[in-house]
Parts: structure tokens; C-alpha cells; sequence
């Protein structure tokens, strides 16, 4: 997938962002929703990155050299969505042993080269400092433990106080029982964390999981170079949760524990978020003009980021369908040039307001100049179910559901296979925008036009699979999509499958073995059903010879290759013919 943004027309878009910070007053380092192609920063604007997050912790390979203590961290980053007051994470990134410092684990290096959701830069931040040269970890991070632990001395008293939203929650006295002797680390985490969950009924319900699911950690060795601390962290499940919440404890043992946020650096208690949000992401005030998507060849922009794909086959370009009539017609007319050039197919989408019969016909005269054998259109539009609205139904262009349609049939049946027929169901599909007769199909079909249909036991099918190339008036050799498809597929395979032939000598041995390959090719393809005939003999045939190669084109450092196949086409039609048999006088 390619994302268009307009930065020239809409500046006010621009991408989420946050800066994190060491817990000492420093920004270490930005993180932006966007990522590095080809060594260059490509932001990604848009509100979608306010559902980024980041998760810093310090569970980390043990520190080596005296420089790297206190400089390793790891780095998560997620993108979360929300279904009405639960979060959920689609996607996840996790980045292991980081720092900031030069080197092969350097964070901005190597998150840069990996990550497909965000990327980090030091713009605008001052010089890293000689110390806490690190994000400060998520959620609440203790000093650093002594090295010989003594036990708490009789019961231990804190007091929690947790802050969603902004808002503190009333302060939560914990009661910690002594730890058993020799006073474990371990101890004191399972007792601090049993104590913390104990008190998770005095909140709100929606926000007892903050309490009732938190965890109380350990990281490092408790060694001169790999110090211990404690890690305490919220639970995820609370209803919303609220990822710049935050835990703060105070308290006659808030020393005992190192959880004082105040005093000395070098033992000084850090109160993070427990995950930093990007925020900031603006998708702009205006619409992305034509020319964005457009783009420029020569630098590889709007549709020609798509010269850093080395192979697609399905272009699907949703934000056409809203352009006025000249710019659509203008975007989808360079699509199917290079889809022509790329050998792909682009899936053309209708306007919202097409949602009759005689709108989409009224359409498609509008829109003759788009007929192409590489395009092809369905009508009507689909409705889906919208996550960010609650669940509701929402009228979309069929040309993501379709795309997945030929996924799927090139998977289980091959790219030879119409994708259409009762076993064409629309995946996601709840409703159609409108629904057809047969004898409104019958209208559309000859025109050009697929057809999505609604029947009992089969639901939402595709019921077409013609090219825009494919009226019946037009008579092309394009009609139908499985035979264009099968033959850009061709194309391609024995274009990538013949680069051997290079520089090979051009003469009657390297003839009969692209023959002996090529043939090998195309009778695979036979066996398993993708061409007419039944016998090779019928079905296809691969020439390449002195007829085919005459001595001016080996002169000329050319071979040439013929290769012919009798395609399928599919049945769109079943017509039956009942005959009465008149009963017989019996004699």
C-alpha cells in the first residue's frame, strides 16, 4: 500500500509525533509516524498516528562494558485501535538492546532500517548528556537496588496514587507484609505487586484492571554493571486505558523501596507514562489534489512510489472515486498506462451518488475515455462495517474487497478462473447499495460492467468479470479478466523466467532449450487446467527457431520467442433448451 499526502496544498497535515524523554529534564530523541525509504525521511501525516504507541523497558542483555551501563534500552511500537472503550494492537514492533551512544545497536539506526510504522531522528534536541543518555522506561522505574539487600523491618507502608487521564484517583494506601530473611529482591517484587492488586476494588470498575493486572518486575543483575531495579507497571484491560497514566508512591518506606521521584540522580525513582502516544496528526483541511497522486516519475512520488515495488498486480486507488469527473478520468487514465506498462490490473471505483441503474449507465457514457483492457468496474458500492464509528454501516468502492476476491481465486483456483461465480463471496460484505435484478444485470453485463449481486445462501457474490475493454460492441480480444489476467501473468513469468538467456550464444542449441523451458512452463500450466484443448497440441505452443530469429536479428543481439495458448473463457451465460417428447399412440 501506498499512502498520498498533500504537504503543498494542505500543510496543516502533518504527522504524529512525541519526543521521549530520560526522566531528568532531557529529550533524548523523536519519534514520527512515517518511516526511512531508500535513506530518506518519509513522514507519514495523518491522524492515524495518534494511534501509535511507545513502550520503552530496560530488560536488557546484561551490560558488557562500564560504558554501556545505564545506556541499553528496548523499544516497542504498536498500533492500537479503539473498539468503543477497549483498546486493541494490530500491529507490533520490537526492538531489542538499543542506545543511543555510536555503534551497531545504535537506536536511530537500526529502528530507521527495521520499523514500518514510525521512525526516530535528534532534531532540534540538545546534545546527548553524559549521563541518562536513554528514554526514561515506561511506567514506574525504582532506583537502583543496593547490591547486599536487607528486609524490611516489620510492615511496610506506601501509599499509591494513580493518574488517568490527567486526573489523580483518591490516594490508596498499601499494607506490605515483611519479607522472609535474607529479604530477596524477588521478595519485595511479589509482595509489593500482591499489595498493589489487593487494592484494585477501591476504583471505579472500569479502572480496576489498572490495579488488579499489575506487575511488579525486575530488571537487571544487581551487579556493578547491570544495577537492579523495579519495574511497576498498570494493567492493559482497563476500559479505556489511558496510556499516559501514571503511579506515584509516597510514604514513611517510599525510601526503602527507592521510589522517591525526588532527591539524588544517582538514586532517583522515575514516574513515566506507561506507553507515550504519538500526538499531533492532522490529516489537513483540504482534499489531496490529482496532481499529488499523480506524482513525478523522475522522483518516485504519489503513484510512481510504486517503482520501488518490483512486482504488483492489482492497483486500487479508493480516493478517485471522490474527485470531480476530469480529475478522476485524468488519474485513472495514467493508472491503467502503467498498469499496461507493469502488467497489472487497476480496479476502478464509482462515485457515492452512482446508486441506480441509470446513474451508473449515465457513468460510464461520461467516463468512455476509461474503457482499457487493464481496468475493469464494478457496480454497486459496498457496505461495510466501520470500527470507527460504532459498528455502522458504510458505503465504500468495491475495489479493496474486490482485489481481495482475485487474491483469493488466483490462490485456490488459479489466476485463469474468473473471480466471480457463487463461490465469489465478498468477504466483510454486509449490504450492497443496491440491489439488482436479473434483468438489470442483463443491462450492465453487455456494457462492460460487473455486476455485484445479493442471493439467498450464497449472500453478496461477484456476478461479472469483464474488462472495461469488454462491451459487447467492442468485440476485443479483452473481454473478460481471466483471460487478460492470464495473460499479463504470461507475460511476466516467462519474462522474469527467460533473463538466462543473456549474453547466451544465439544459435540453434540455446533455441531448443528455451524451447525445452519454455514448453516445460506452459504444459504445467496445462495440467492443471489454465488453457482450452485437450491435448498441448491444442492448447498451446512455444516457437523459437530460424523462422522466429532470422540472422539480422542475431546480427542485432535478438532472439525472438513466439508462445501461443487458447485461453479459458468463462460460461456467463447457461442456456437451456426443454424439449417436450409428444407420447406415443400405442398400436
Amino acid at each position: 500500500m501506498v499512502r498520498v499526502a498533500d504537504t503543498v496544498t494542505a500543510p496543516a497535515a502533518r504527522a504524529s509525533s512525541v519526543p521521549l524523554p530520560n526522566g531528568f529534564g532531557t529529550n533524548i530523541v523523536n519519534v514520527s509516524a512515517g518511516r526511512r525509504i531508500r535513506g530518506q525521511s518519509a513522514t507519514n501525516p495523518g491522524s492515524w498516528g495518534d494511534a501509535l504507541r511507545v513502550d520503552i523497558d530496560f530488560a536488557t542483555r546484561p551490560a558488557v562494558l562500564a560504558t554501556e551501563t545505564g545506556t541499553l534500552f528496548n523499544a516497542t511500537i504498536s498500533l492500537t485501535r479503539v473498539d468503543g472503550d477497549r483498546t486493541v494492537t494490530m500491529a507490533s514492533e520490537k526492538f531489542n538492546n538499543l542506545t543511543m551512544q555510536p555503534g551497531q545497536d545504535n537506536a536511530l539506526e537500526t529502528v530507521n532500517a527495521g520499523s514500518t510504522l514510525a521512525q526516530l531522528d535528534r532534531t532540534g534536541l540538545p546534545a546527548l548528556p553524559a549521563t541518562n543518555a536513554r528514554p526514561a522506561a515506561s511506567g514506574t522505574v525504582s532506583g537502583p537496588q543496593p547490591a547486599a539487600t536487607v528486609a524490611p523491618g516489620g510492615a511496610t507502608n506506601l501509599t499509591l496514587t494513580l493518574t488517568v487521564g490527567g486526573a489523580a484517583q483518591p490516594a490508596i494506601p498499601l499494607v506490605i507484609p515483611p519479607t522472609p530473611a535474607p529479604g530477596r529482591l524477588s521478595d519485595w517484587a511479589n509482595g509489593l505487586q500482591t499489595a498493589i492488586r489487593a487494592q484494585s476494588a477501591v476504583l471505579p470498575l472500569p479502572l480496576q484492571p489498572y490495579l488488579s493486572e499489575a506487575t511488579v518486575e525486575i530488571v537487571g543483575e544487581n551487579t556493578a554493571l547491570n544495577l537492579a531495579r523495579f519495574v511497576i507497571r498498570t494493567g492493559r484491560n482497563a476500559r479505556p486505558f489511558e496510556p499516559n497514566s501514571t503511579m506515584g508512591f509516597t510514604g514513611a518506606d517510599q525510601a526503602t523501596y527507592l521510589l522517591n521521584p525526588g532527591g539524588p540522580v544517582a538514586t532517583r525513582a522515575l514516574v513515566s507514562p506507561q506507553s507515550y502516544p504519538l500526538t499531533g496528526g492532522q490529516n489537513g483541511s483540504t482534499a489531496v489534489p490529482v496532481a499529488a497522486y499523480r506524482g513525478v516519475r523522475a522522483a518516485k512520488t504519489g503513484l510512481y512510489a510504486l517503482e520501488d515495488i518490483d512486482l504488483f498486480n492489482i492497483l486500487c486507488v479508493p480516493d478517485a472515486a471522490a474527485m470531480a469527473g476530469a480529475d478522476m478520468r485524468a488519474l485513472y487514465t495514467e493508472c491503467e498506462i502503467y498498469c499496461e506498462e507493469r502488467r497489472a490490473m487497476v480496479l476502478v471505483d464509482i462515485a457515492a451518488n452512482v446508486v441506480r441503474l441509470d446513474q451508473m449507465q449515465a457513468w460510464l457514457a461520461d467516463n468512455e475515455t476509461l474503457r482499457h483492457p487493464n481496468a475493469a468496474v464494478y457496480f454497486p458500492r459496498t457496505q461495510i462495517s466501520d470500527p470507527l464509528a460504532r459498528g455502522r454501516l458504510r458505503s465504500i468502492g468495491a475495489s479493496g474487497t474486490i482485489a481481495g476476491l482475485y487474491a483469493r481465486t488466483d490462490t485456490q483456483r488459479g489466476v485463469w478462473k474468473a473471480p466471480a461465480g457463487t463461490d465469489a463471496r465478498l468477504q466483510n460484505v454486509q449490504a450492497l447499495d443496491y440491489l439488482m435484478t436479473d434483468r438489470e444485470n442483463g443491462a450492465l453485463n453487455p456494457l462492460g460492467i460487473n455486476c455485484l449481486r445479493t442471493f439467498p445462501v450464497y449472500s453478496s457474490i461477484c456476478w461479472g468479470a469483464r474488462t472495461l475493454d469488454g462491451a459487447d460492441q467492442i468485440a476485443s480480444d479483452w473481454k473478460y479478466v481471466p483471460v487478460r489476467r492470464t495473460t499479463l501473468f504470461l507475460e511476466e513469468s516467462l519474462y522474469r523466467g527467460s533473463k538466462w538467456v543473456v549474453f547466451e550464444p544465439n544459435d540453434e542449441p540455446l533455441w531448443s532449450q528455451i524451447r525445452l523451458n519454455v514448453g516445460a512452463f506452459m504444459q504445467d500450466l496445462f495440467r492443471k487446467g489454465a488453457f482450452q484443448g485437450s491435448s498441448p497440441r491444442d492448447a498451446y505452443f512455444v516457437r523459437c527457431d530460424s523462422e522466429t530469429t532470422t540472422q539480422f536479428d542475431i546480427d542485432s543481439g535478438i532472439v525472438n520467442i513466439e508462445v501461443g495458448f487458447a485461453p479459458l473463457k468463462p460460461a456467463e451465460f447457461v442456456i437451456l433448451k426443454i424439449h417436450q417428447i409428444a407420447q406415443r399412440a400405442e398400436i
